[in-house]
């Protein structure tokens, strides 16, 4: 189904898509894929394969968005962004399953020009046929009715609203207003106009948005993590390597299993409290079906 359908279908069924899905009997628990090894590549594409393989996801033909945290002028080592092998590995499975363009993107906290260049992410793609990483340009943010609980309506980048396939690949890390910085938080870089006006009610402005772009995939970096001066640290002081790869169809779940990396609980994060109770996914760790790798 094209993103533009899904929202049709989604606006139409607002209603009936926040109650909890749980309240129409037993679902199936979710499947979180779980990889530690100093091999960032093997980990990335032994948790997509834990899931069903790429092509489970992309079909022959799809546009697809990697949507990676590249939001702060940080290199890869200050676990600020999402490291470069993660997001390169999920673009070539991309490709190597027949999308017809991957479009790689964020609307950056620091300077754009400079966020991009030490992220590492443009170089690690640079070359890479039907692939397209380019700077967020304001004329392409659309006015999208959320109908939500904190926002009615918000500028979202054209390229999410459009794709056929929305992979949502952040970075875990500490974040001083919202405990930890996980995929729910990821979103924050597809929208527009004055984030800061969403911090007033952040978690349910972030399920709002959740609610309408549906993160089709989204795989966790945990490769190292910023345990403290988050989002944005500085100090390798605060940087913990976990070698991790964390990927999961639930943001919820991916969320909430991440959350443990940290030593905190699903329901220390308001944000992943605020989405389970909204019906966006599952909190409980025991509920999930968790699949370990180590090699």
């Amino acid at each position: 189904m094209k993103r533009r359908d899904f929202l049709k279908l989604g606006l139409s069924s607002l209603v009936v898509s926040q109650v909890p899905g749980r309240l129409f009997g037993q679902a199936a628990p979710p499947v979180v894929a779980v990889a530690q090894g100093t091999d960032y590549a093997a980990a990335t594409l032994k948790t997509i394969a834990a899931l069903g393989g790429m092509k489970a996801f992309v079909k022959a033909g799809s546009t697809v968005v990697v949507k990676p945290n590249m939001g702060w002028d940080r290199k890869p080592e200050y676990a600020a962004t999402t490291h470069p092998l993660v997001v390169k590995t999920i673009v070539e499975e991309c490709l190597a399953s027949g999308a017809r363009r991957v479009k790689v993107f964020d609307h950056t906290c620091n300077d754009a020009r400079r966020s991009y260049e030490n992220c590492g992410i443009p170089a690690a793609l640079k070359g890479m046929k039907n692939v397209d990483v380019r700077f967020v340009e304001n004329d392409r943010f659309r006015k999208t009715a959320l109908n939500g609980r904190f926002l009615k309506e918000w500028p979202l980048y054209d390229d999410a609203l459009n794709a056929d396939v929305f992979i949502n690949v952040p970075i875990a890390k500490h974040h001083s207003l919202t405990g930890l910085t996980l995929g729910l938080k990821n979103m924050m870089g597809i929208m527009a106009d004055n984030r800061g006006y969403i911090h007033r009610g952040i978690e349910d402005a972030l399920c709002d948005v959740s609610s309408v772009v549906k993160s089709h995939l989204v795989i966790i970096d945990a490769t190292r993590v910023l345990t403290d001066h988050g989002p944005q640290g500085g100090s390798l002081k605060d940087v913990k390597v976990l070698n991790t790869v964390i990927a999961s169809r639930d943001i919820v779940a991916a969320d909430a299993y991440a959350t443990t990396l940290f030593g905190m609980k699903p329901q220390d994060i308001p944000t992943t409290v605020t989405a389970y109770k909204r019906g966006l996914g599952e909190m409980d760790v025991k509920k999930m079906k968790v699949l370990s790798f180590r090699f």
